[in-house]
């Protein structure tokens, strides 16, 4: 009798914790703006002059939803669709007039994200996802003329991390940094290489 006692007991306490959590809903939108940051990257076959295709640092712009199905207190899980939309990275290569003097991008990639004491003012999170990257190369090369470059679809991997900062009810500021990593834009080089987009922003979080 003890034993089934406690088990019912057992089986209480685990139904109120999940039911507790189920029912700590909460949605959130987010627009954020910051830079896009990309890494010089070699091109092999180079013997002279500069071997680095150089890439510029662009206004870049997120727009996120949210779905928070999890929290535990302590830490929460959301389900969370974040859109980020470079609209302008400069290339740069020297030693030939074979790249596209610029680029758009768009990244949409479905992620799971963690965040720690999520009710307090200060909560840290991560997020990993994956998706899929449009690049739409300039029709015009770097130093003048026609680009064959077209626009691509690639698979996109996601890795980010921030901290919210909410000290009102609705409302919270959000620092981040995401790492969106793809297969080489048609940029008319290093087609095998893998390519590492990272956005930093800084942006407004409404929570409902």
């Amino acid at each position: 009798m003890a034993r089934k006692r406690f088990g019912i007991a057992v089986l209480a306490t685990v139904t109120i914790l999940v039911a507790s959590a189920f029912a700590q809903r909460s949605n959130e939108v987010a627009g954020s703006i910051g830079r896009s940051i990309i890494s010089d990257e070699g091109v092999s076959g180079i013997v002279s002059g500069n071997p680095n295709v150089h890439f510029g640092q662009a206004w870049t712009y997120e727009g996120n939803f949210s779905h928070r199905f999890l929290n535990f207190g302590i830490a929460s899980i959301s389900v969370e669709i974040p859109i980020v939309y470079d609209p302008k990275t400069k290339v740069q290569f020297g030693p030939s007039n074979s790249v596209p003097k610029d680029f758009s991008a768009y990244f949409l990639t479905p992620a799971a994200r963690v965040n720690l004491f999520p009710t307090t003012a200060l909560s840290p999170w991560v997020s990993i996802g994956a998706g899929f990257a449009r690049f739409n190369p300039n029709t015009t090369l770097e130093f003048g003329g026609g680009s064959a470059a077209v626009s691509q679809t690639n698979a996109v991997f996601q890795v980010g991390g921030g901290l919210d900062v909410g000290p009102w009810d609705h409302f919270k500021i959000r620092g981040e940094i995401r790492d969106f990593n793809s297969s080489e834009p048609p940029i008319n080089l290093n087609k095998s290489n893998r390519y590492s987009h990272i956005f930093a922003g800084l942006g407004l979080v409404f929570s409902f």
